[in-house]
């Protein structure tokens, strides 16, 4: 409950200074659990209201496993918004479209990461870079499909793969790549644009059922192991997030909540 709150709190002072949107995250642990990603949504909301702020200022962040997205499905149905993240590939984004949300966080630098391990591979030309790749796949066939969900590319790690993306509905880039993108003297020239995909597009997709969901993602095992580890990454320093309040509060860390 203290780390719902000191989130919220965060997310109000954020709210200040900005204009539009504060993602908000669920406790990863329930990432397999919908009826408790429901819940804990809604907890988040309420306490955002005890503030004064609006659900319409909050998106709710989920991780983009089959249970996640079936929550997002239901939240989105009351009109609460939701980010999908830990997304590596097609399969979580067409349910994540199925379902609705508001938007997806595709991650490029852990997809290049993953590749450059698996295949010793030390560097891709960025026609070339897997995430970059990924999230133009993603974003031709939301485009190509007339689907209203927002597509933020996330975890870059150099301005090349921010710049191999410009055009993208939305970008989240680290505050290091932002200055150097300040300092950088290239023309940016669009890398994706939705005008010619929307004059071409179908409107409707294929439903995705939980089984193909299951196996799609199994058989693509970069998608599979990324998300589980970012689901266990997310733990772990929520975790240690609790340990170092704990110790702020001076009770035994080996005490549960």
């Amino acid at each position: 409950r203290t780390i719902d709150i000191l989130t919220v709190k965060f997310g109000v002072e954020i709210l200040k200074l900005i204009e539009g949107r504060v993602s908000t995250e669920v406790d990863a642990a329930l990432s397999y659990d919908t009826d408790a990603t429901i819940a804990k949504a809604k907890e988040l909301l309420a306490l955002y209201q005890t503030y004064g702020i609006e659900q319409d200022r909050i998106l709710i962040k989920i991780a983009a496993t089959w249970q996640g997205i079936q929550a997002a499905k239901a939240l989105e149905a009351e009109g609460i918004h939701c980010n999908l993240t830990l997304l590596f590939g097609l399969p979580q984004a067409q349910a994540c479209a199925e379902a609705g949300v508001t938007l997806i966080s595709p991650f490029v630098g852990r997809i290049l990461d993953w590749y450059k391990k698996a295949e010793k591979v030390e560097h891709y030309p960025i026609d070339k870079d897997p995430g970059v790749l990924s999230v133009k796949q993603i974003y031709h066939f939301y485009k190509q499909n007339c689907i209203k969900t927002e597509i933020m590319g996330a975890s870059f790690r150099s301005i090349e793969q921010v710049l191999g993306l410009a055009g993208c509905d939305l970008l989240t880039i680290a505050p290091n790549l932002l200055a150097e993108l300040q300092q950088d003297q290239r023309e940016v020239v669009t890398q994706l644009s939705d005008d010619h995909a929307q004059a071409h597009c179908q409107h409707t997709i294929a439903a995705l059922s939980k089984a193909d969901f299951t196996e799609q993602l199994q058989h693509d095992l970069m998608a599979s192991q990324l998300l589980q580890s970012g689901i266990d990454g997310f733990i772990k320093a929520r975790e240690q997030l609790s340990t170092l309040l704990r110790q702020s509060f001076g009770l035994d860390a080996e005490i549960q909540p």
